[in-house]
């Protein structure tokens, strides 16, 4: 991956889109510090597919989602009823 600083990005962004797109996944700067990845939208949807669904895809889902949204119990011990 190529790191861009800021300035060279804005002032060179169709350089950097088709680096993008030939090169894979191109890294922008500010101030040295790492702050953004430009990656190719067929990698984008891979990586949109592979994610965790969202609680709004869960709850509109027609399957069963019980078994994903509760923790599963343990073996904790009860306390013992009084008799008032």
């Amino acid at each position: 991956m190529t790191i861009w600083p800021v300035q060279h990005a804005k002032a060179r962004f169709s350089e950097l889109l088709d680096a993008c797109q030939r090169e894979g996944p191109q890294v922008v700067s500010r101030r040295g510090t790492e702050t953004a990845v430009l990656v190719p939208i067929d990698q984008w949807r891979r990586l949109q597919a592979a994610a965790r669904p969202s609680l709004k895809d869960l709850l509109l889902s027609p399957e069963a989602r019980t078994e994903r949204l509760v923790p599963p119990r343990g073996n904790a011990c009860r306390r013992p009823v009084v008799e008032l």
